[in-house]
């Protein structure tokens, strides 16, 4: 049995589907990424879908690897220069989750897809129902976490990093009534050099792996917060932990209240 296949209409097919599943990857995952590198990432999507569908291989195990490993593999290291194999991991995880989910509205939708007025209206839909319900699936499996990108400003030194939003982080400076979020101290040391700025003040902690002790604080300029809207916080207060790293993926710690 033999198809035709126009390979101008799988290219803009592909392109557009891409471009949706990896705005909803983005979405869900709060990356730093601009829609730029989005477009370059779905159009690399594009291109090596109808380069593995043109080329003939014979063992069939090989072509699928290549459309389900390589494809989205090169798909998410060009949009969102994925840095550790547990953020690669994760966003592959969604990147799937949110085509099966984009997948089914179009099955449901069968008779309407056909419809070429329709199609870009059908993919829009999809895009906000996907990342709806992904949103929600995130939250039930991150129990309160949320990951953004942040930038710290202190006079003309400035430090980006990636960020945790805690709910359970509920560190508050007495003395202002200001929120208190905390960065490592390598973040710390970006910002201040290797000595520590004057007005530090020490406010008590808790912590259910360390007990009880005190913290040091310094208010810093603003910080920039990249998530799905940018978004600045003034004369923010942070915390300088004596932990090097709070793992592989973050070294700040965001307080909710800000």
């Amino acid at each position: 049995m033999y198809y035709e296949l126009y390979i101008d209409v799988l290219f803009l097919v592909n392109f557009l589907m891409d471009y949706i599943l990896l705005l909803v990857t983005k979405k869900v995952l709060k990356f730093p990424a601009s829609h730029g590198w989005i477009c370059l990432g779905a159009l690399a999507g594009a291109l090596l879908t109808c380069l593995v569908t043109a080329i003939r291989i014979p063992v069939t195990f090989i072509k699928f690897a290549l459309f389900y490993t390589l494809v989205p593999a090169a798909m998410l290291f060009i949009s969102f220069h994925v840095r550790s194999i547990r953020s690669f991991f994760r966003a592959m995880i969604t990147l799937y989750i949110s085509g099966f989910l984009v997948g089914g509205i179009f099955e449901y939708l069968n008779q309407y897809v056909q419809v070429g007025s329709l199609f870009f209206a059908l993919a829009a839909a999809s895009y906000y129902l996907a990342s709806g319900v992904l949103k929600m699936l995130m939250l039930l499996f991150h129990f309160g976490e949320a990951h953004c990108h942040v930038t710290l400003y202190i006079g003309e030194q400035c430090c980006e990093a990636e960020a945790m939003i805690d709910t359970g982080n509920h560190l508050t400076d007495q003395t202002s009534g200001k929120a208190v979020s905390v960065v490592t101290g390598k973040i710390a040391k970006q910002l201040f050099g290797d000595e520590l700025p004057k007005g530090i003040r020490y406010i008590p902690y808790h912590t259910i792996g360390k007990g009880r002790g005190v913290i040091p604080i310094v208010p810093i300029d603003r910080i920039c917060i990249d998530g799905e809207e940018e978004q600045w916080i003034e004369q923010p207060v942070i915390a300088i932990s004596e932990d090097s790293s709070f793992g592989n993926e973050y070294d700040v710690i965001l307080n909710p209240d800000i």
